[in-house]
């Protein structure tokens, strides 16, 4: 018997393909639900927009059937909309049923009459709301987290991009070799450019290689030294560099804790094509504005002095790799050199080379032959991230960095930012790679804070 999802409005807002997102089954919109999206579509913001988006996608629907009968979707699922009867609230406890809080005492009293009705067949309330899902339990109704339809894995089962398998010895040579060896050497189902770490049956001898889905074969990755006078410090940054510095793919996304050198290495690989190769015309930052406290515009100054705390970290990874000694400026001098160097990245940022750009202004853009950099993406919705994304034009590679545990956004999570929407959805694809960074390389303090506190 097919499921029946009834969906909360905070679903709704964080993410209008919902109706879409489950396969098979029948999708319940409550009135009330509906009543309540209503006072959020006058909002500016993505919250706003959503809700619109929403509307007009039941719209739709209203013109080729009757919601309250039931329309049928092109997943194979039917959706509704309801209404909940007054009697239903009979049902409920009296400390629940005098609640002020209106719509969660409504939609427990339709899942209790949905219960009631329908005996055999399972009803489950998705919704984003921790204490309402607490209550559910204690009514004895089913509810659930929105995942996306389910599609997103959770905690240690999220795709990392890296896993470790066996090779014999003879294979770990022929890859040392050849630089390669099939696919069928490998006991596994690997992600297009999914990283293995290999060790032979005896654990004599080892490897690491990088899965070609064109070609279907693993390839030995080498080790990526002196990248913009920078050298990875452990096996997750130099699979990074080898996704960051390979033509071919065009989305690579970097997730992990505060001091792995997400940033910093990203950086770095953008900085040797664009400025040592010239392999790309610029290189974009894009930072999210995620303020703690008032918004942007109640900054004073100008647009670079707003967006000042906020790029800050980027310039301070910038001027690091422009103070060491591999950067272009031709002076051994130690004092003069940094000078040079900090004169040499201003001039930089001036001809648009290098450039910072907040998210709220890149709507509109279509940004050709640049490295762009993506930074914080995980307090990105899956909708912001998509307009930025498809900004790209031809030969544009995307990266995106962020760390899914540490989500500033008050609508956003571990599993519905565009961070982790993203990773799930391109793993699939040979044009993308991801890597999970995971050891601190910053200070023995910044690693230590990272797991204690």
């Amino acid at each position: 018997m097919r499921k029946a999802f009834v969906l909360d409005t905070n679903v709704l807002l964080n993410s209008p393909n919902a109706i879409l997102s489950f396969k098979n089954s029948e999708i319940i919109i409550p009135l009330a639900v509906l009543r309540e999206l209503d006072n959020f579509k006058v909002r500016n913001d993505t919250i706003g927009k959503n809700a619109r988006n929403v509307n007009r996608l039941l719209d739709e629907y209203r013109q080729v059937g009757n919601l309250l009968k039931g329309i049928s979707l092109e997943n194979n699922s039917k959706l509704f909309i309801k209404t909940i009867k007054n009697e239903s609230f009979e049902l409920l406890p009296d400390v629940v049923k005098n609640s002020i809080n209106g719509l969660d005492t409504a939609l427990l009293a339709f899942m209790l009459e949905l219960k009631k009705q329908h005996k055999r067949k399972q009803h489950i309330l998705i919704t984003r709301d921790i204490n309402l899902r607490i209550q559910c339990d204690a009514l004895g109704i089913q509810s659930e987290n929105y995942r996306i339809a389910d599609e997103l894995a959770h905690g240690d089962k999220r795709y990392g991009g890296v896993s470790r398998s066996f090779l014999s010895k003879d294979n770990i040579n022929m890859l040392y070799q050849m630089g390669q060896v099939p696919k069928e050497a490998i006991e596994a189902e690997p992600y297009p450019n999914e990283f293995f770490v290999l060790k032979s049956d005896e654990q004599s001898s080892s490897a690491i290689a990088r899965y070609d889905h064109d070609k279907k074969n693993f390839i030995r990755v080498g080790d990526n030294k002196n990248i913009f006078g920078l050298t990875p410090r452990n096996k997750e940054q130099n699979f990074a560099l080898d996704l960051l510095l390979d033509k071919n793919i065009n989305l690579v996304s970097l997730t992990g804790p505060a001091g792995t050198g997400k940033t910093l290495i990203t950086l770095a690989a953008g900085c040797k094509q664009t400025i040592n190769d010239k392999y790309y015309e610029r290189m974009i930052i894009i930072k999210p504005i995620q303020p703690v406290g008032k918004d942007l515009g109640f900054l004073p100054g100008s647009l670079d002095e707003k967006l000042a705390p906020w790029i800050s970290p980027i310039k301070d990874n910038l001027n690091f790799l422009f103070r060491t000694p591999d950067s272009k400026t031709g002076n051994s001098n130690k004092n003069n050199h940094h000078k040079q160097d900090n004169h040499y990245l201003s001039l930089l940022f001036e001809k648009k080379v290098i450039e910072i750009e907040a998210v709220a202004f890149i709507r509109g853009r279509s940004i050709p032959n640049a490295y762009i950099i993506i930074d914080e993406a995980q307090n990105l919705s899956m909708h912001e991230l998509k307009t930025i994304i498809t900004r790209a034009g031809e030969g544009s590679k995307i990266i995106l960095t962020g760390d899914v545990e540490q989500i500033d956004h008050p609508q956003l999570d571990i599993n519905t930012n565009g961070l982790t929407y993203a990773i799930e959805k391109f793993k699939n694809h040979s044009i993308a790679g991801h890597v999970s960074l995971i050891k601190g390389e910053r200070s023995a303090l910044a690693t230590l804070a990272a797991e204690i506190l």
